[in-house]
């Protein structure tokens, strides 16, 4: 799935000195094949890392590196840079260009560059841990914050000095999510979402399971496109292979999404429970299994010709509790009320009639109807969005990729939340 970009956003990406910038060689790659267009600058010191004929290949267009190149008409290389670019990114940001930024250095082609430019500047930091966590860094980014630029990472992991901890700067990948994150609009700034995805499995013995189908794509595309609305988003998940999404900040803070792994429908609400009281969003994508045995054999049962019966009890339904769920928070906007639910249902026929007919059951103020044949699993789905409204309220989406799809959704959401925008 692509991001949604305008296909001809113009980058502005900046590499100092430090050996992540071999990475920013993938990350040009990834750039262009998503259909921007990237202009390169670097500094002396990348240079003695990777040279320009590579970054020139893979973007398709000069690189610049000398304050006093003449191929613009004006000599003014740092002027018109910034006149020609949509954004500017700094890929890997070394410590000590962290400290010049601070400082308004403009020795060079870069750091002048950064200091006349009149688009919003994206850093993503790449040091060794102990550069990273010193008093004088920590300074530098709190102050680098204050000023508007936006930070992305570092990440955690293996250093090329050899040590393990943060200062690595973040994959090419993580850093377009954090690009494409940056780009939404902040419909939902400081708001928390707490959203279920994926199925739950029911033990039957301590090898079987009553499940439903259910590969979290949706869920997960829907905790992506509100973490880059803004929110802190807490996903509360059943067994995925899923990565947990990332859209450039961490876990915990505003565009950042922090995962709770649970494995049956008990474990689910019981982690929804904990969190629900702080959310203003409630989203139920989760395929929770209806049914789970009255009792689980502590030893696998033994196959034999006889058959087995197993007695099933149904299971507590988390949004219709949720949705009747009297909030106990410290902020008294939250006190006393339910979060906005926001339900799923996955139906084989009659669906806007299945799923009009539940929202109401549930008491719910928005419900998003899909064919269950077509979304388990797939890469893209269709979906009904359902309100108090009845027919008049339903807005059909048309089949589209989850991830795009996902951001529409939101979009549904925060105008529902707050009218105005």
């Amino acid at each position: 799935m692509e991001a949604q970009v305008k296909p001809t956003q113009r980058v502005l990406l900046g590499i100092t000195g430090g050996i992540a910038a071999y990475k920013s060689a993938e990350l040009v790659r990834l750039l262009v094949k998503s259909g921007r267009e990237v202009t390169v600058a670097m500094t002396a010191a990348a240079r003695e890392f990777v040279g320009p004929a590579t970054f020139q290949a893979l973007s398709g267009r000069p690189v610049y590196s000398d304050l006093w190149d003449t191929r613009p008409d004006n000599g003014m290389a740092h002027i018109e840079l910034t006149r020609n670019n949509d954004v500017m990114l700094i890929a890997p940001a070394s410590a000590d260009f962290l400290a010049r930024l601070v400082h308004g250095r403009s020795d060079d082609l870069l750091s002048t560059t950064v200091l006349a430019r009149t688009i919003p500047l994206i850093v993503a930091p790449a040091m060794n841990l102990q550069m990273w966590q010193n008093p004088a860094t920590q300074r530098n980014v709190a102050t680098l914050k204050a000023d508007g630029v936006h930070i992305v990472g570092p990440g955690n992991g293996d250093q090329a000095c050899g040590e393990i901890g943060d200062g690595r700067m973040l994959e090419p990948a993580e850093i377009m999510a954090a690009l494409d994150a940056w780009a939404q609009p902040k419909t939902l700034l400081g708001k928390r979402v707490l959203i279920t995805a994926g199925p739950t499995q029911e033990a039957i013995d301590p090898v079987r399971v009553i499940t439903n189908h259910s590969s979290g794509k949706m869920g997960y595309a829907l905790a992506q496109a509100c973490a880059e609305a803004g929110a802190e988003v807490v996903l509360v998940s059943g067994p995925t292979h899923l990565s947990t999404p990332f859209a450039g900040a961490s876990p915990g803070e505003p565009g950042g999404v922090r995962r709770i792994s649970v494995i049956s429908a008990a474990q689910m609400l019981a982690a929804v429970e904990a969190e629900v009281d702080e959310s203003d969003v409630f989203i139920a994508v989760a395929a929770v299994a209806d049914y789970r045995p009255v009792s689980s054999a502590e030893q696998k049962i033994k196959k034999s010709d006889a058959g087995l019966n197993i007695h099933l009890e149904p299971t507590v339904d988390i949004l219709a509790r949720i949705a009747k769920h009297a909030r106990r928070s410290n902020d008294p906007r939250r006190n006393g009320t339910p979060p906005f639910c926001v339900g799923f249902a996955a139906e084989s026929e009659n669906v806007e009639q299945y799923g009009a007919e539940k929202r109401a059951r549930k008491g719910i103020p928005l419900l998003i109807a899909n064919h269950a044949q077509s979304a388990f699993g797939a890469d893209e789905n269709e979906v009904t969005l359902i309100d108090e409204r009845g027919a008049e309220g339903e807005m059909r989406m048309p089949k589209m990729g989850k991830v795009v799809l996902a951001r529409a959704i939101t979009r549904e959401i925060s105008a529902r939340l707050n009218p105005k925008v």
